[in-house]
């Protein structure tokens, strides 16, 4: 590895120990998702070039957590170390040759996205036999109008634009707090969904390992096992559960907490939190796993929103740092518990927040993430722009989501990612302009990306308020369709069980991959999951 500039280099035997000794480690991977979802080391987290300003505050919150960056020979691993230490971290090292490096130290590499937490899920369901039915053996209970109720544990936003048909979204960590209210009598049989495997494992095994006295069913493969067998899907639902009754919600509390219990999840206080958060030897995730609803209303200072089941899918997007600490907040507690067990599970040290109250949930709105702070940048408001993109030589460069753009983009604007931009004259470079806006969807992006347009181009460099956002609540024109692409679209993954469609060979492939996953685990041999 090209290495002028002296940063330390760890090689796979290094972070093969430390993950096995469960020290803070980051393993980040800078390369865009669709790169890194080809092949990865398990335990490695996606935080591009691109967006790593804004991104490595939360994930990465510790400034001297070790941090070990990598790409494939593409040069962004020593421009995200110096972009790091600039930002205050001061244990930054490369890995040795990169991901060619671990491959050639016979390290076992991972594909797609969240990948620890889709090989755990496979990994509970080898270890427990989890129950499960296939899609023709659930549509024909549905067909005989069986007493069944079907249960969508994704994110309500996956199950509105397809369904079960007569499904309720209850996503993964509502399920064992709000499933006694949702079904007829002990003798329904409940049926748990999700878009693939994970979240239907993981929610089906919640509800065994909380005592249900229901049937409980996996539907096995998901949305995608039932569209490959032939069946229909709804759209657009919005059936949801409602409130929880207080005899529900008290056997939800007893049993859920038992369940912790088993999987040895600890309980702090207040006062000794307060005290892990200003140690500057440990990286502690703090995560508010209601729903977003409850969060805005009032939460913790200082606590992030992460619904428990996506927090359990995908615990590398928000707890970066591979044997760090996690607690997490719910005031109903049976959620925090649900998702600690699974977490404990997977070998992190979690932590339930006790009593908290409603009088401690003082903080309301949105989360905001922690970034860096900028010098003063010139700017312009939407209106303006409009101005100059009619009168004067003006070009917006936009680095937005790729599909963002491709959706309704400034007319005239070009896209790019972050981490590719070039001197003029090179292939692909900058167009010239006698003056440049950068935008992005909210204006949170752009800012970063403005010194280093002003160091290639020479040419004043303007953020424009607000991003995109801001030029749409004027109701200003804009364009659609994949023109004045600078970069090729490598900013997501698309994932196999997203959307409607999705080819059936890749599907089922993507079945393939995950029932393959038990074997690269003990292959790899780093996970340390374990399975009440």
């Amino acid at each position: 590895m090209n290495n002028p500039f002296s940063f330390a280099v760890r090689d796979s035997e290094a972070i093969r120990q430390a993950l096995l000794a469960r020290q803070e480690l980051a393993l980040v991977d800078v390369r865009e998702e669709a790169p890194f979802a080809t092949a990865h080391p398990l335990f490695a987290v996606n935080i591009p070039l691109s967006r790593l300003e804004i991104e490595v505050g939360a994930r990465i919150p510790r400034l001297t957590t070790p941090i070990t960056l990598y790409d494939n020979s593409e040069g962004l691993a020593l421009a995200a170390a110096h972009r790091l230490v600039a930002l205050g971290y001061t244990d930054v090292a490369l890995l040795k040759d990169g991901l060619a490096g671990w491959k050639a130290a016979g390290e076992e590499l991972f594909s797609d996205v969240n990948s620890p937490s889709k090989a755990f899920g496979e990994w509970v369901e080898h270890q427990r036999h989890t129950p499960s039915l296939t899609a023709q053996e659930v549509q024909t209970l549905l067909a005989s109008q069986s007493d069944v109720v079907v249960l969508d544990v994704r994110r309500f936003d996956e199950y509105h634009t397809m369904s079960i048909p007569g499904s309720i979204s209850v996503p993964g960590a509502e399920l064992v707090l709000r499933v006694r209210d949702l079904v007829p009598s002990p003798a329904t049989r409940v049926i748990v969904n999700c878009a693939g495997r994970t979240r239907s494992i993981i929610g089906t095994q919640s509800l065994v390992n909380a005592g249900i006295n229901n049937p409980v069913f996996a539907l096995r493969n998901g949305t995608i096992g039932w569209t490959l067998a032939g069946q229909p899907l709804e759209r657009g639902q919005v059936r949801r559960y409602g409130e929880t009754g207080d005899a529900a919600a008290r056997l939800a509390g007893e049993s859920a907490r038992a369940v912790a219990d088993r999987a040895g999840v600890q309980r702090i206080g207040l006062p000794l939190l307060r005290q892990w958060q200003s140690d500057p030897d440990r990286t502690l995730y703090l995560f508010d796993v209601r729903s977003q609803e409850e969060y805005q209303a009032g939460h913790l200072p200082g606590a992030r929103p992460v619904a428990g089941g996506q927090l359990v899918q995908e615990t590398d997007q928000y707890a970066s740092v591979r044997g760090a600490s996690i607690v997490l907040i719910d005031d109903k507690k049976v959620r925090a518990d649900m998702t600690a067990s699974w977490l404990s599970q997977m070998n992190w040290r979690v932590w339930v927040l006790d009593d908290v109250t409603a009088g401690d949930f003082g903080e309301r709105g949105p989360w905001q993430p922690p970034l860096p702070v900028l010098p003063p940048q010139q700017r312009v408001d939407a209106t303006r722009l409009a101005v100059w993109l009619r009168e004067s030589d003006t070009l917006v460069l936009d680095v937005s989501a790729s599909a963002n753009y491709v959706s309704g983009h400034i007319p005239g604007a070009y896209w790019l990612l972050g981490s590719d931009l070039r001197p003029l004259g090179a292939t692909h470079a900058l167009p010239l302009a006698a003056r440049y806006v950068v935008t992005c969807g909210t204006g949170q992006l752009a800012p970063y990306r403005v010194n280093e347009i002003e160091r290639l181009t020479g040419k004043p460099v303007y953020v424009l308020n607000g991003g995109n956002a801001a030029w749409k609540a004027e109701n200003l024109p804009l364009e659609q369709g994949e023109n004045r692409l600078l970069s090729p679209r490598i900013d997501r993954y698309r994932r196999p069980y997203e959307g409607t469609e999705v080819p059936e060979a890749v599907m089922q492939a993507y079945l393939d991959w995950e029932y393959g996953l038990v074997a690269q685990l003990t292959k790899d041999g780093t996970h340390g999951f374990w399975v009440l």
